[in-house]
């Protein structure tokens, strides 16, 4: 896992715009600039009233912006109602992303970490886990959750999953690429001390990456990862 080659075809799943590059923006970019295929999926958009049709349109600019400095291949756009993922049939999201999943057919899928306090990000972690099932033909042999700033901390102690990463990827040559790319959320980057400013992104990546003994890094926490047998066709192979 410490080659970024080793990820191959690469799926990150954000719940919403944003997210991918709050909790991977950095590795994201590392796999890019190695040559691998990274695709990104955004699963909620903004929907009037709620949301004026300006907004929608300007975060997905933004989203456009930062996955292309970031070197994503593509990104998908799931279209489900933000926020209300839970007033959305369980089926459909899960048909959704089997479908994704299909056409892409990731070798690794990064997903939000299912303790976040969010519960479009609990929701989507559940229905990737349904599209990664490994009684199909092809499925993800890697499956990685991330760390979302003012979503993984803020759940419960104890009483939900606690992010206690066991993956780290070294981002020290593109952790400005991530600022840079989280920049271009004008519309959801705040002022620090909040969480969601450049300086608590950069303290995180310093954080993780110290801890390693690196000088920036992005966390993750293992949830699956297959290691298979060479097939042999040879007469009486096993």
């Amino acid at each position: 896992m410490t080659d970024p080659l080793a990820f191959g075809r690469t799926l990150v799943v954000a719940p919403h715009p944003d997210d991918e590059v709050l909790g991977t923006g950095g590795t994201i970019a590392r796999l890019a600039q190695a040559g691998e295929d990274v695709f990104v999926a955004v699963v909620t958009s903004g929907r009037p009233p709620k949301f004026s049709s300006a907004q929608i349109a300007a975060v997905r600019g933004e989203a456009e912006r930062a996955h292309a400095l970031l070197g994503v291949r593509a990104t998908y756009w799931l279209d489900f109602p933000a926020a209300g993922l839970s007033d959305t049939p369980h089926s459909e999201l899960n048909s959704a992303l089997q479908e994704l999943f299909a056409k892409l057919r990731p070798t690794t899928v990064i997903l939000p970490f299912p303790g976040d306090i969010h519960v479009d990000h609990q929701l989507t972690f559940s229905s990737a886990l349904v599209a990664a099932r490994p009684h199909q033909a092809e499925y993800p042999v890697t499956i990685l959750a991330y760390e979302t700033l003012s979503e993984t901390n803020w759940n419960a102690p104890y009483l939900t999953p606690g992010f206690h990463p066991n993956v780290f990827v070294d981002i020290s040559e593109t952790l400005s690429l991530k600022l840079e790319a989280m920049d271009s959320f004008g519309t959801q980057l705040k002022a620090f001390p909040h969480e969601r400013s450049p300086e608590a992104l950069r303290a995180l990546a310093l954080l993780r990456g110290s801890t390693m003994h690196m000088a920036a890094a992005e966390a993750f926490v293992l949830v699956r990862h297959v290691v298979q047998c060479a097939k042999t066709e040879a007469a009486g192979g096993i």
